[in-house]
């Protein structure tokens, strides 16, 4: 069940007006969270299961394992007892998730490399819906019991809601179990104004996905299937077109899914800070799906040693394996950001890509630079900072495009096809160029609401709710008759393939 279909809209208002017309009174005269737990948690199977039910048993074995490996943790009676379960639990999880995600295209890459037939030992599983999101949410808990931050919970109900939470089940954002499960282990009471906010929220996500992203997807798919003879201008436009819509359409999954858990009482973390507003590469992944990056971060990159080398005998020795060290766990870290997208060679590349955008930064000191928000309390930006936007914008379209790419034949096709400047004329481009403009306007209205919004938590948080009150009901008008005549294009969201 997606949140762009007919199913949802019926799915969220009934579940909405169950838990706190009924189900909120009953936890009421209990006192704590269970009733509310078990109703999300019934709502979040039939969520998930909406898809193929056969999902429900893999997420629920992953939730049993984490659950009981958290409890095994919590009784050792020695630390090395501790790490052996806690392991034993992220093996168990990334094993099932390799098995289902890449154990087919590891043997037949193997197997064109050895020039041997392996259809037969190719399993051809279907890949279960936001197996990669919920799998980093599991290990993530046996991380944190194992590290003493969070104490095991012995709530089976409150950890497997946690675990399948539906708004952001299937495509985040990624949460850690020390900021969400303590949640759903009190009882949440109603508010008025955070479910309004949500609502607002959710709207401005809609907006981005039905209307900006869906719109970009139509011209970037037929831009991309263009693979025999690419042009300058038709990779020009099919890398700026791809370059926002996957922006519109994950960040728009991102403000439904954080929209949708404050109707229920749940506050789920930012995942986009307006990263194409960002004047390096460093601030882009600080801004970009900032719940795996921040995973990254906590669980490999830090654990791998970070930037910090091991004593040495001389500061010359130091330094050398201080910046040994930063290049190593950074191509590590980005390699593995690039797998974990998807089981394809191109993700990898991807991954590489920004690694050597990255790595000048890190080594220099640099990539700490610019924490705070752009145009910090002015209208507009410096001329500096705007050509440091734009310098940023344009080396992450390029990354998108080998991201997009089918496979690396055609990302370099097309990247090569930017050389031949005799190829840019507009005219041609295989459609309309008035329904390029009219989906460039698109995109500046949605880019221009979230620059003057940048410092705010989501585009249509109100501060005031007595200020300009009609000018933003115009504002949520327009956006509803834009979904009114934009939508109904029901499009999966692109992160459901990861």
């Amino acid at each position: 069940m997606g949140f762009t279909s007919f199913a949802f809209v019926i799915f969220l208002p009934a579940t909405f007006l169950i838990y706190w017309l009924l189900i909120d009174r009953v936890a009421g005269r209990s006192k704590t969270a269970t009733p509310q737990n078990l109703f999300l948690l019934a709502a979040s199977y039939l969520f998930y299961g909406w898809w193929d039910w056969r999902f429900l048993v893999l997420i629920a074995f992953t939730s049993l394992c984490s659950y009981g490996s958290g409890l095994l943790i919590e009784r050792s009676d020695s630390h090395r007892a501790a790490r052996c379960w806690m392991l034993a639990n992220v093996i168990v999880n990334l094993l099932i998730l390799g098995i289902f995600k890449y154990y087919d295209f590891f043997v037949s890459e193997l197997a064109a490399l050895l020039g041997i037939d392996a259809s037969r030992a190719l399993l051809h599983l279907v890949l279960p819906v936001g197996i990669s999101f919920y799998t980093f949410q599991a290990l993530s808990y046996s991380i944190d019991v194992y590290r003493r931050r969070i104490a095991a919970t012995h709530d089976v109900v409150a950890f497997a809601a946690f675990l399948s939470f539906f708004p952001q089940l299937v495509a985040g954002p990624i949460e850690r179990a020390t900021t969400l499960l303590p949640q759903f282990c009190q009882r949440r009471p109603f508010s008025c104004e955070q479910a309004l906010d949500g609502m607002r929220q959710m709207l401005w996500g809609f907006f981005k996905k039905m209307v900006v992203a869906d719109t970009c997807a139509i011209y970037a798919d037929q831009l991309f299937a263009t693979t025999a003879s690419p042009t300058a201008i038709g990779t020009l436009a099919g890398a700026l077109l791809f370059t926002l819509q996957i922006y519109a359409d994950f960040s728009g999954y991102s403000d439904i899914a954080i929209g949708c858990a404050k109707l229920f009482g749940i506050r789920l973390m930012r995942n986009f800070d307006n990263p194409y507003f960002s004047r390096s590469i460093a601030e882009f992944w600080r801004r970009w799906h900032i719940s795996l990056t921040s995973w990254f971060r906590d669980y490999v990159y830090i654990p791998l040693g970070g930037s910090r080398p091991t004593v040495s005998d001389t500061a010359t020795h130091q330094e050398a394996r201080r910046r040994l060290l930063i290049v190593r766990n950074t191509l590590i870290i980005f390699l593995i950001s690039g797998l974990w997208h998807g089981a394809n060679w191109t993700y990898l590349a991807w991954g590489a890509y920004h690694a050597i955008l990255f790595m000048p930064l890190i080594l220099t000191g640099r990539n700490r630079h610019y924490r705070a928000t752009v145009a910090d309390g002015r209208w507009l930006p410096s001329f500096r900072e705007a050509a440091q936007m734009l310098g940023t914008f344009l080396l992450v379209a390029v990354g998108w495009v080998i991201f997009r790419a089918e496979d690396l034949t055609q990302a370099w096709s097309m990247l090569a096809a930017l050389a031949d400047w005799h190829t840019l004329s507009p005219s041609l481009l295989p459609f309309d160029m008035q329904k390029l403009i009219e989906t460039t306007l698109l995109c500046l209205l949605m880019l221009s609401v979230e620059w003057w919004t940048r410092q705010r938590s989501h585009a249509l948080e109100v501060l005031n709710p007595r200020r300009l009150r009609p000018l933003r009901l115009a504002g949520y008008y327009m956006l509803l008759l834009l979904l009114l005549q934009y939508g109904g294009r029901e499009q999966a969201f692109i992160y459901f393939q990861f």
